[in-house]
């Protein structure tokens, strides 16, 4: 086998491995998969017609995550999402919120500027909407992350997503720090247009009390 061809096969498996990976990452998050749910190696490859490599590659990165937990030669089962879990995911949020910011924001031009300052208009719906603020926050920061220069910055936060969105699905901001936050987002977006890396990175952090 030439060195192209063993290649081409360990892409190949790392896409599958991928694909495996959001897959069960997505049906964790949409609640699917719920807590104390038991996985199967075999099941899954069977459902995707490949060999149980792949599968066990794409649950240990969950485990990684905290979204399963594996027992060899058992079953692997899906974590339960406890309060600390939340709290630990928020301030790992909020870091990463932060680096995003701080290696994005210079690198974005003024068209890119502009169409970052909606979606912080949609952070803006969301709170009025008492929407839980995963979703439009991500949209923020990883349209940062993809413009962050900065390819494992990249990487980690793709994987990181399904433990954010799973985690963090049902955290909304305290009523009572409505308007604060509020404050916090217009003065994050007025950074963002003028290209203020340092006072966006401050920002995001505080976006999630870090």
């Amino acid at each position: 086998m030439s060195i192209t061809e063993s290649k081409n096969i360990g892409e190949s498996k790392q896409l599958l491995a991928d694909e495996v990976f959001h897959h069960i990452g997505q049906q964790i998050i949409d609640g699917i998969l719920p807590p104390q749910h038991r996985i199967r190696d075999v099941d899954v490859a069977e459902e995707f017609h490949v060999s149980r490599t792949p599968v066990r590659e794409a649950l240990q990165r969950l485990e990684r995550l905290g979204l399963v937990m594996m027992y060899p030669s058992r079953y692997t089962e899906v974590t339960t999402v406890t309060a600390e879990i939340v709290d630990q995911t928020r301030v790992f949020a909020g870091y990463q919120a932060g680096i995003s910011a701080r290696m994005g924001v210079p690198r974005i031009t003024a068209t890119q500027r502009t169409h970052l300052a909606k979606l912080v208009d949609d952070m803006h719906a969301a709170l009025d909407a008492d929407e839980a603020t995963t979703e439009s926050r991500w949209a923020v920061f990883s349209f940062l992350s993809d413009h962050s220069g900065n390819a494992q910055h990249v990487s980690l936060m793709n994987d990181a997503e399904v433990a954010l969105f799973r985690n963090l699905r049902d955290w909304r901001v305290p009523r009572e720090h409505l308007e604060r936050m509020h404050t916090t987002y217009e003065s994050f977006r007025a950074a963002v247009l003028r290209g203020d890396a340092d006072e966006a990175e401050r920002l995001a952090r505080a976006m999630y009390y870090v």
